[in-house]
């Protein structure tokens, strides 16, 4: 679900693929709804992509809203009320266990919050990578295969 969800840099809010073409992508804001082209020349960047650093491994955004969704139940969170590094380092440590404080900036935990209270306003509450368990499941039949 997450990999047609884009940020782009420079603009605010999250959009969602529509389609593409030469040198440039259609996108739709979220919730909006309002169309308009994206040029090449900007930064695109897929929340699919995108993972956050913890002392052992990165871990996927998905799994990440995964857990902030567990913990306040699909629901938004009131961002005024997380302002200070103290109540940003205590929600990340909440919902993502030994996260690397050094490499995760206030800022990236801020946007966490927002594209969570984005995607829950539009509607969007599963966060799961169907693409990758999708290609697991094809992985296990292959590996199924091959030992028979």
């Amino acid at each position: 679900m997450l990999k047609k969800i884009l940020s782009i840099s420079g603009r605010p809010g999250l959009y969602q693929l529509v389609s593409y073409g030469k040198n440039m992508l259609l996108v739709e804001t979220i919730p909006a709804g309002r169309r308009f082209p994206i040029h090449s020349r900007e930064r695109v960047m897929s929340l699919g992509d995108i993972s956050i650093y913890t002392t052992s491994e990165d871990i996927p955004l998905s799994k990440v809203l995964e857990n902030v969704g567990k913990k306040y139940d699909n629901k938004p969170i009131d961002a005024k009320a997380i302002a200070t590094p103290d109540q940003l380092h205590e929600f990340i440590g909440g919902v993502l266990e030994n996260w690397d404080n050094e490499r995760v900036h206030n800022s990236d935990i801020k946007k966490i919050i927002s594209w969570y209270n984005i995607l829950v306003g539009a509607g969007i509450t599963d966060f799961t990578a169907k693409e990758e368990e999708e290609e697991k499941a094809e992985e296990a039949t292959e590996e199924k295969k091959d030992e028979e």
